[in-house]
């Protein structure tokens, strides 16, 4: 499966956030979207997204449009409807994807994917904290098996339990998902990313795993986002 991204430009009035973008995505990997804050990382999001319009472009999925059920997006500040408890929101949201689900599981199923508890399944959502909003979206995309997965951000307000448990759960999912993860932290991308990809400059740039994990390698992609200074 592949997302090919063909000539995408935004601009925000006189400021050109993404111009002329183009980059294909492969199913089996995930790949770390890394920029500065500020570089179109949540700007590239929305666009896949269909949330704002963009100045021009096209988004195939192996050939054919891209259509916004194809994707699932966790956005790095979660919104979840706070009035319902973590097990009816997850109910609902089973319930109202019956007919796309290959096989629904008990709901218990679900919330031990991403280690929730009894006494926070029964939770408000407006009582959970940013970090299991954020572990609530993420389980809300594994349930609706969307093709495409663009997380922005999902990991930081984790503890080093639950994002070690977080990432065991996209390395299971990558093989029939393209995911994409936005992250500013490098680390954390090298940890868990297939590949590299740094925004810079307007443009999207795979940065080669030749030398992953090495001073040179981490040099290379610092080198890389530090242009946008020299602009």
């Amino acid at each position: 499966m592949k997302l090919e991204i063909t000539n995408l430009t935004k601009n925000y009035g006189e400021k050109e956030v993404l111009e002329k973008v183009n980059f294909t995505f492969e199913s089996g990997k995930i790949y770390g979207l890394l920029g500065r804050n500020g570089a179109g990382k949540t700007t590239f999001f929305n666009a896949l997204n269909e949330d704002i319009e963009i100045d021009s472009g096209k988004f195939l999925l192996d050939g054919k449009k891209l259509t916004p059920n194809e994707i699932g997006y966790a956005t790095s500040t979660p919104v979840v409807p706070e009035f319902l408890t973590g097990k009816e929101f997850l109910q609902f949201f089973l319930d109202i994807n019956e007919d796309k689900l290959d096989e629904r599981k008990e709901i218990d199923y679900y919330f031990d994917l991403v280690k929730l508890t009894k006494e926070d399944q029964d939770t408000l959502l407006k009582e959970y904290s940013h970090g299991m909003k954020n572990k609530m979206q993420i389980l809300i995309n594994v349930v609706a098996n969307p093709k495409v997965i663009l997380l922005d951000e999902p990991l930081t307000a984790l503890d080093i339990v639950v994002q070690d448990d977080m990432k065991k759960l996209l390395k299971s999912l990558k093989k029939d998902h393209i995911i994409i993860f936005s992250t500013h932290i490098l680390e954390l991308a090298m940890d868990l990313c297939d590949e590299i990809v740094a925004i810079s400059n307007k443009k999207l740039e795979l940065i080669e795993k030749e030398n992953l994990n090495t001073k040179k390698y981490k040099d290379k992609i610092i080198s890389l986002l530090k242009e946008e200074d020299n602009d």
